[in-house]
């Protein structure tokens, strides 16, 4: 020790420090700042059975041994680049020149797509405009998604990335379709309007726009809307307007279809209903046969440990107050005890010792206790269950425009069949990890299948709401092409792997508010809760959808995350209040910030 505070006063002096306290010096050596003065003082450091010198060091932020606060750890030295960017400024700038590549290669294909004689600026703010949507569906809808697996530390945020990248992208490119439905008969029937082809590009545009600019503002608070909400806001908003603006004011309020928005209204609270209470049902069942089982059980193994320390300690003073000839007499019947219990052929009333009589009745408990039995028994079934519901979800809405021609009965057998292989791989899984402990091996379980989970939750993302994106955008390209309105617009694939970029960036980009809400904020999170509340809300979906329910995804989620909170009594009711609003008024904000959009796009072009 003397060395080490030698070594110090000597650092300190040659720094100019000299007058620090014997305390500071301590802190320096600690600090790792010379290994021989650390190994000194490492040496001075007690320890208790089980627990090493460098767990005793930071146990509870304090150095145990001397009872000194841990040292500041040292300022990294970053020059003002990186510290501007942050530590992450390589993916930024990657997906910055990504971006930038994207729209300059894609405006380069379109123009030869639409032909010479389409109008280029129009092309060009366009594609802005379509790229700029995509990337706040990105930052909150891709973001809504994962939230749940991030906020549960299933997934970190690079993770994600990578999940989405691969999952949203190859659901776009796969399954997205072809065609896309425009809104020449939908929320808004403009069949019965007299309107130009240049008068619909404004009315995609500024719902583009809108709806880009509404999510922007949702992404910046962290609070999770609809997308689809917000476009269908932005056309109906520039759609009312132009009527108005064209003299066609007595049919304009007539082209919307009312009854469409009032099933929107209706979903506001369906969606989140549906979701809670689904989700409320299956994680309050993983949590009763499972979560609840293990903590008894380890508690139960945890008495047993400590019976097994008080029973060691216990009978080591017993042996200390014995004469040397009675100790000599117990170690032989310990030793031949020894002996005994390691035969095949073992008889425990062959046991000569209290010690190993009482030992053997500790170990006998403890081998009567299934630990892993819900793990064996129960998570299998879950897993088994999940599989199904999001192999559903694949073969009705993944991959519906892939027309695969599969019949209801091959449906279903696909849907047995992953069912089954799902059960047996994770009976198996939980075989192995029987050396673990029991919670590191829930959460291994449990991680897996929230992975799973919220990859074909992405799958189906990407092949159906992005073209909440991407439809509108393809109407626009349909109509500089051809120059006439049809009721379906081709979706290019390029359109559509741009796209699909485009939302990665923006998740990567302005997604972390959203998912701090959904996975953090509104409730707290863990893989067995993220798992359930991932399945509720694709079981919800798929069934909505099967009935024909009005719903959204989003509120669907954010309702299974609340059911999550309330059978762990831990609900943020506050931050829900302003998510509900938000939810309200998505629709009107995005009507009149299209509005405007359209008049000022009237006047320009």
């Amino acid at each position: 020790m003397l060395s080490a505070i030698v070594q110090a006063r000597v650092y300190a002096i040659n720094r100019g420090v000299a007058n620090y306290s014997h305390d500071h010096f301590v802190h320096l050596a600690l600090a790792g700042r010379w290994p021989l003065c650390r190994s000194l003082l490492t040496l001075d450091l007690p320890t208790q059975p089980g627990v090493s010198k460098q767990q005793k060091k930071t146990k509870d932020g304090h150095f145990v041994a001397s009872g000194l606060q841990n040292p500041p750890a040292p300022t990294p030295q970053h020059d003002g680049f990186v510290g501007f960017l942050g530590p992450d400024r390589q993916l930024h700038l990657s997906f910055s020149l990504l971006l930038a590549g994207s729209f300059l290669l894609f405006s380069w294909w379109a123009v030869d797509y639409v032909g010479s004689g389409a109008n280029k600026v129009i092309l060009v703010f366009a594609t802005v405009v379509g790229m700029f949507m995509a990337f706040n569906v990105g930052g909150n809808d891709v973001a809504n998604s994962f939230g749940t697996s991030v906020g549960a530390g299933t997934l970190t945020m690079k993770q994600a990335l990578l999940v989405a990248a691969i999952f949203e992208v190859s659901g776009a490119m796969i399954a997205g379709g072809d065609v896309t439905e425009t809104i020449r008969s939908g929320i808004v029937d403009l069949s019965g309007v007299s309107i130009g082809p240049t008068d619909f590009l404004n009315i995609m545009m500024s719902a583009l726009f809108a709806a880009a600019l509404w999510l922007l503002f949702a992404n910046r608070m962290g609070y999770p809307v609809s997308t689809t909400h917000s476009i269908v806001g932005g056309i109906v908003g520039a759609a009312v307007t132009l009527g108005f603006v064209s003299g066609q004011g007595s049919t304009a309020l007539g082209m919307v279809q009312w009854d469409e928005v009032g099933q929107i209204a209706v979903s506001w609270v369906l969606s989140p209903v549906l979701g809670g209470v689904v989700s409320y049902l299956l994680y309050g069942a993983v949590k009763r046969h499972i979560l609840l089982y293990n903590e008894e059980i380890e508690q139960r193994l945890l008495e047993i440990k400590k019976e097994r320390i008080a029973h060691r300690e216990r009978h080591r003073a017993a042996f200390e107050r014995l004469n040397e000839i009675q100790q000599i007499a117990y170690t032989g019947a310990l030793a031949r005890d020894a002996v005994a219990a390691n035969r095949r052929d073992f008889d425990p009333t062959e046991l000569e010792s209290d010690y190993y009589r009482e030992l053997h009745e500790i170990d006998t408990k403890k081998s009567s206790i299934d630990a892993f039995r819900a793990l064996q028994n129960w998570v299998p079934l879950f897993a088994a269950g999940g599989s199904m519901v999001i192999a559903a979800m694949l073969l009705f809405e993944g991959f519906k425009h892939m027309h695969l021609g599969l019949t209801t009965m091959n449906n279903y057998f696909i849907i047995a069949m992953v069912g089954a292989a799902v059960w047996m791989a994770t009976f198996i899984f939980a075989k192995t990890l029987r050396g673990e402990s029991l919670s590191r091996s829930t959460f291994l379980m449990f991680s897996w299948m929230q992975v799973f989970t919220a990859s074909g939750f992405a799958f189906s993302h990407g092949s159906n709401d992005i073209a909440n994106a991407i439809g509108p955008f393809a109407a626009i390209l349909d109509v500089l092409r051809t120059g006439s309105i049809e009721s379906k617009a081709a979706v290019p694939t390029a359109a559509m792997l741009t796209f699909g970029i485009t939302l990665c960036a923006g998740l990567w980009f302005i997604g972390r508010q959203v998912i701090a809400t959904v996975g953090r904020n509104l409730t707290t999170m863990h893989p067995a809760s993220g798992f359930s509340a991932e399945l509720s809300a694709a079981a919800v979906v798929m069934g909505a959808t099967i009935l024909g329910l009005p719903v959204s995804s989003t509120h669907i989620l954010i309702g299974a995350v609340l059911g999550v909170g309330i059978v762990n009594r831990a609900t943020n009711w506050a931050l829900m209040k302003p998510i509900a609003l938000a939810w309200v008024i998505t629709l009107p904000s995005a009507a009149i910030l299209s509005s405007v959009g359209l008049v000022t796009l009237r006047a320009i072009f």
